[in-house]
C-alpha cells in the first residue's frame, strides 16, 4: 500500500537564503486562514489573509439604465452590421460604459488582506541561510546561522482554528534561545478607497492586538464613526509568552532574548460585534499538543489517495499542488476567488479577487474529485446556492424568463445588482450551465444522495433558464430554416464580444456541450428516486429530450488538415484563443473521448494539435484535455508547467503568444504575479487523466502514460463512486484493486487484453464488468 505521507515528505518546497519577495515565501493555511512566510536578511514577515475577509462594500449604481435584455437585444440588432466593431455605434459605447462603471471605477469589492506580521534580528548575531516547508506535515522551519550554531524557527498554521504558531528550537530539537529582539504588526491600509483605520485594542502585556471594521455601506452612503448592523469585520492578536516593550511604532514591541520563543497569531472574522471577541489565554495551550494535532491533521489529508511515479518531477506536482489545494479551501469557509487566500497590499486583489464564471472559479475544483477530496467542493455548491437569488432574480427581472442565469461575475458579498452586467462577456450564456456541471459531478463521483438533495434544485434552475432562453422566437423558428433551437445570441469566451449584426454571436460550441450535459445530467437525476416528484419535473425532463434531439451540431470548417471543430460557424480556424474552448466538448464537455466515433475522435484529436492558445489560462485545461485524448506529450507538459512556476512552487498564469488579443511587446508576466493563481492548483488532475479515465461508466487504465515507466496509485475516484488502485511497470500492467462505495455496476477495459485473474478465477474479454455492493473489493492480476 502506497505510503502518501512517506512520498510527500520527499517534496518539500526549499529555498537557499533569504526570500523577501512574496513569490518566493512559503505558502501556508487551512483552507480558510491563508499565510505567505517571507524572509528577509533582518526579519520574518507573515502575510496574513482569510478567505472570509472582504471588503464587503459594493457600488450598485446606474440601474435603472440597465434596461432589459429585450430592450438591448433589439437596439444592438438594429446597430448597421457593417461595422467593425460595435464601440463605432455611440449609443453602445455609452450604454457599455455605464454597465461597466461599478465594476472598473473602484476596487471594492475584494479579498481584504488581514496584515503582516514582522519579527526582527539583528543581522550581526545570526543569518537566515533557507527555509524548508514539509508539505506532507503543514510544518515550516526557517534555518539560522549564528556564532553558537544552527538554530531554527518552526512556523505552523492550526488546522480548524484561525492561529498561527511560532517557536524556535535548536539542531537537536531542543528549546533554543530566541534571536528575535522586536515585533511589529502592520495592518493593512486602504485611504484610497476610504476603508476606516484600525482600532488598537489593549489586551495584556504579552500581546498586541487591533481590530479593523469591514463596512457594508459605500463611502457615500456611511455616517463616519457609525456601524451599520451589516458591518463585518476581523481582529489580529498576538500572543507571546515574554512581557512586551512597547516602543515608538503603533503596535511594536521589543523582544527579549527567552529561552524559548513561542508566538501566537489568533485571527476571529465575521460581524463586527464578532470580530470583538478576542481570545484569551491562548498560550495557556501546550505547543507541543498543536504541534501533533497539525500534523495529525496533514496525515488524514495525505491518506485519502496516492501516487508514486518514476517521473520524480511529475510526483511533485501532484503532491505540492495538493498540498496548497488544502491550505486554500475547506468546507466551512467562503468559497476561494481567483487568488484564494494568499495576500499582501494589492497582490491577490486583481478583478476585485471575485469569482468569474467562466472557468476560473470552477478549475481548481476539478482537482477535487478524482483525487478523493470532494468535501473539498462543499464550499463551490455553498457558493452556488448562496448565488442563486441573485441568478433567479437577474433571470427575471432582465431576462424576463424562468429559473436561474448565472452572472459573469460574482463577490461574495451581499448584492442586489448584476456586478457586470455588461452585453459582452455579461452574455455568455455557457456561464448558466458551466456553474451547476461540477454539482453534479460531485454526485456522480460519490453517489451521495445527501448531496444530490442540495444540488438537485440549483441545476433545475440553471434548465429552466435554459430552456426558456432557447425556446424564444429568436432563437427557434422558420427564420433560420431549420426546427433547431440556437443559443442566440451569444458570446464565446475571452473572443470577439457582441459584433455587429451578431455575426460570431450564435451556437458557440461551448454553449451547445454544456447545455448538453447539464440536460443530461438533469434528465438522469429525474430518474432517481425522489427527485422527480409532479408532473411539473417530467414535463421539464422531456423538454430537455426534444432540445437535445433538436440542438445545432458542433461547428466544423475544413483546414488543410482535415475538419477541426471551430467556436462558431465561419470561425477562422487559426484564430488565437484564450482559453481552449473548441476543444471543450473533450473536456469538460465528456461528449468526446477515446471511446467515441473514430471520425469523431480523430476531428477532435486534430482541433487539439492544430490549436492557437495564446497562455496564460490554457496549463491546466488545455493539457487536461490532450489527456482525456490519450496524445498528452508529458515531456512538453513538464516544461509548460516549469514555464509558469513560481520560486514558491505554484504556478502563475503567463502569456505563451502574440498574435491574438496580446500585442507583440505585451509583458508576457504581467499576470504572473497579481498573486497565487487558485485555478493552477488544480494540476494533480492532468496527471491523473494520463493514469487513468475514470469519468465515465467503463473506466480505462494508463491511457496516457507508457507502461514501461512505473507508475502505481492508490484511491483514485471514478465516476460511480469506485476508489480504484493499480500500478504498472515494465510495459505491464501488474495489479488492479477496486473498491466499491456504494454499490452498483463496474465496467473496466481490460488492461491486459487477454486473459486475467479475477479474485483467482481466469477472465477474459474486452470489456469487463461486474455487479458490486458497498464495501465490496475488487482484485484483478495478469495471468
Amino acid at each position: 500500500m502506497l505510503n502518501s505521507v512517506s512520498i510527500a515528505s520527499k517534496h518539500a518546497i526549499c529555498f537557499e537564503g533569504a526570500a523577501p519577495d512574496f513569490f518566493e515565501g512559503a505558502l501556508m493555511g487551512n483552507g480558510g486562514l491563508g499565510l505567505v512566510v517571507t524572509t528577509r536578511p533582518d526579519a520574518i514577515c507573515l502575510h496574513i489573509g482569510h478567505n472570509n475577509v472582504w471588503d464587503i462594500r459594493v457600488r450598485e449604481k446606474n440601474a435603472e439604465k440597465l434596461g432589459t435584455f429585450e430592450e438591448i437585444f433589439q437596439k444592438v440588432n438594429s446597430i448597421p452590421d457593417d461595422l467593425k466593431t460595435l464601440f463605432e455605434d455611440s449609443w453602445y459605447a455609452e450604454y457599455h460604459r455605464i454597465t461597466t462603471e461599478n465594476y472598473l471605477s473602484v476596487k471594492y469589492p475584494r479579498p481584504f488582506p488581514c496584515g503582516t506580521v514582522m519579527l526582527f534580528f539583528d543581522m550581526r548575531k545570526a543569518e537566515i541561510t533557507r527555509h524548508r516547508l514539509d508539505i506532507s506535515t503543514g510544518l515550516l522551519t526557517i534555518e539560522f546561522l549564528t556564532a553558537e550554531g544552527v538554530f531554527y524557527t518552526e512556523v505552523l498554521v492550526e488546522p480548524v482554528r484561525d492561529r498561527i504558531w511560532l517557536s524556535t528550537f535548536d539542531s537537536d530539537n531542543r528549546p533554543a534561545r530566541s534571536m528575535f529582539n522586536k515585533v511589529r504588526i502592520i495592518p493593512e491600509e486602504d485611504s484610497e478607497t476610504k476603508i476606516p483605520g484600525f482600532n488598537i485594542v489593549e489586551s495584556g502585556d504579552d500581546s498586541l492586538c487591533f481590530v479593523q471594521c469591514l463596512p457594508s455601506q459605500v463611502p457615500e452612503d456611511k455616517v463616519e464613526n457609525e456601524f451599520h448592523p451589516k458591518d463585518k469585520g476581523f481582529s489580529m492578536k498576538l500572543s507571546c509568552n515574554q512581557k512586551l516593550v512597547p516602543v515608538k511604532a503603533m503596535l511594536e514591541s521589543a523582544l527579549s532574548p527567552v529561552e524559548k520563543l513561542t508566538l501566537v497569531i489568533s485571527i476571529k472574522e465575521g460581524l463586527y460585534k464578532k470580530a470583538l471577541d478576542i481570545d484569551n489565554n491562548i498560550l495557556d495551550i501546550n505547543y507541543d499538543n498543536i504541534r501533533n494535532t497539525t500534523i495529525r491533521a496533514w496525515e488524514q489529508y495525505w491518506e485519502k489517495s496516492a501516487v508514486s511515479l518514476e517521473d520524480e518531477f511529475l510526483e511533485q506536482i501532484w503532491y505540492r499542488n495538493l498540498y496548497f489545494f488544502n491550505c486554500a479551501t475547506r468546507p466551512e469557509s467562503t468559497c476561494p476567488g481567483l487568488f484564494a487566500n494568499w495576500m499582501y497590499k494589492n497582490i491577490g486583489t486583481a478583478w476585485h479577487g471575485d469569482y468569474h464564471m467562466n472557468y476560473n472559479t470552477q478549475q481548481p475544483f476539478w482537482v477535487a474529485f478524482s483525487s478523493n477530496h470532494a468535501d473539498k467542493h462543499v464550499t463551490y455548491i455553498s457558493m452556488v446556492e448562496k448565488i442563486l437569488p441573485l441568478s433567479r432574480k437577474w433571470a427575471k427581472e432582465y431576462y424576463g424568463m424562468s429559473g436561474a442565469c448565472i452572472p459573469h461575475s460574482l463577490y461574495p458579498v451581499e448584492m442586489n445588482l448584476v456586478p457586470y452586467p455588461v452585453p459582452d462577456w455579461g452574455w455568455e450564456i455557457c456561464e448558466t450551465p458551466w456553474t451547476v456541471q461540477s454539482l453534479w459531478w460531485h454526485y456522480v463521483y460519490t453517489k451521495d444522495t445527501g448531496i444530490l438533495q442540495r444540488i438537485y434544485n440549483p441545476i433545475k434552475e440553471a434548465v429552466l433558464f435554459l430552456i426558456d432562453y432557447m425556446s424564444r422566437s429568436d432563437a427557434h423558428g422558420q427564420h433560420w430554416g431549420d426546427n433547431k433551437y440556437h443559443v442566440f445570441p451569444t458570446v464565446v469566451p475571452e473572443l470577439y464580444g457582441l459584433t455587429p449584426g451578431f455575426k460570431m454571436n450564435a451556437d458557440c460550441i461551448v454553449d451547445l456541450t454544456l447545455i448538453r450535459f447539464v440536460f443530461k445530467a438533469f434528465i438522469e437525476a429525474c430518474r432517481i428516486p425522489g427527485t422527480n416528484e409532479d408532473e411539473n419535473e417530467k414535463e421539464l425532463a422531456e423538454k430537455c429530450r426534444n432540445i437535445l434531439e433538436n440542438m445545432p451540431e458542433y461547428p466544423v470548417e475544413q483546414t488543410a488538415h482535415g475538419p477541426v471543430f471551430v467556436n462558431v460557424k465561419s470561425e477562422d480556424p487559426e484564430i488565437v484563443q484564450n482559453t481552449p474552448n473548441t476543444v471543450i466538448p473533450v473536456f469538460p464537455g465528456e461528449d468526446i473521448g477515446m471511446d467515441s466515433p473514430k471520425e469523431v475522435y480523430e476531428t477532435a484529436v486534430r482541433t487539439w494539435r492544430r490549436h492557437r492558445n495564446e497562455g496564460g489560462n490554457n496549463l491546466v485545461f488545455y493539457n487536461l484535455q490532450g489527456a482525456r485524448l490519450g496524445i498528452l506529450d508529458i515531456e512538453k507538459f513538464k516544461r509548460h508547467v516549469k514555464y509558469c512556476m513560481h520560486p514558491n512552487g505554484t504556478c502563475g498564469n503567463r502569456v505563451e503568444m502574440s498574435g491574438g488579443r496580446y500585442a507583440d511587446n505585451l509583458d508576457f508576466d504581467y499576470m504572473m504575479h497579481m498573486g497565487i493563481w487558485f485555478e493552477n492548483l488544480a494540476l494533480p488532475t492532468v496527471i491523473n487523466d494520463c493514469l487513468i479515465h475514470g469519468y465515465s461508466d467503463t473506466i480505462r487504465l494508463f491511457p496516457n502514460w507508457s507502461l514501461d515507466k512505473r507508475a502505481s496509485f492508490r484511491d483514485i475516484r471514478t465516476a460511480g463512486a469506485f476508489l480504484i488502485s493499480a500500478s504498472c511497470e515494465k510495459g505491464s500492467v501488474l495489479e488492479v484493486e477496486v473498491f466499491s462505495e456504494k454499490g452498483g455496476t463496474f465496467k473496466m477495459h481490460n488492461p491486459w487484453k487477454g486473459n486475467l485473474l479475477f479474485n483467482g478465477r481466469t477472465l477474459s474479454g474486452t470489456v469487463l464488468e461486474f455487479k458490486t455492493v458497498p464495501g465490496e473489493k475488487l482484485l484483478f492480476l495478469p495471468e
